[in-house]
């Protein structure tokens, strides 16, 4: 089953990245440690597509590889 979009929000809240409106139902969201940004579309209620999931876990997984380089 799909995650809902207000999920795919929660986990990148939670990775440390940072909300910036867009149009519409587009939200983009910006981290110190991630080149560019990952941009969710739709409304929190609706079912999350393959490929913005995709793009959430890729962003989170550059993110934590980088922090684990910054430690050592």
């Amino acid at each position: 089953m799909p995650k809902k979009i207000r999920e795919l929000k929660q986990i990148l809240r939670q990775a440390g990245f940072t909300e910036i409106a867009g149009k519409g139902s587009h939200t983009n969201w910006t981290h110190p440690l991630y080149n560019g940004k990952v941009t969710i579309s739709g409304q929190d209620s609706a079912d999350a597509k393959r490929y913005q999931e995709k793009e959430v876990k890729q962003a989170i997984e550059e993110v934590e590889s980088k922090r684990e380089e910054n430690e050592t």
